[in-house]
């Protein structure tokens, strides 16, 4: 009884966390689309948006730059 408890709970938090990662797409001045693996970050500081690419590289971007930012 309780490796099935355990099992099921393992799953259920499996795809609880699987769900809270979201995709965004930013959609920039010069009309290209940056698609994001996670939600943009803005330093007001520095006036730019962090973002970690589709490779899972970390980038920056002038907000000045940025028209939208949608969640996909």
């Amino acid at each position: 009884m309780k490796t099935s408890f355990k099992l099921v709970s393992a799953f259920a938090l499996a795809f609880a966390l699987a769900g809270c990662s979201s995709d965004y797409v930013m959609a920039t001045k010069d009309g290209s689309m940056i698609l994001t693996s996670s939600k943009p970050e803005l330093d007001k500081s520095t006036g730019l948006l962090s973002y970690e690419d589709a490779q899972g590289n970390e980038r920056q971007i002038n907000n000045d730059q940025v028209t939208e930012v949608m969640k996909r």
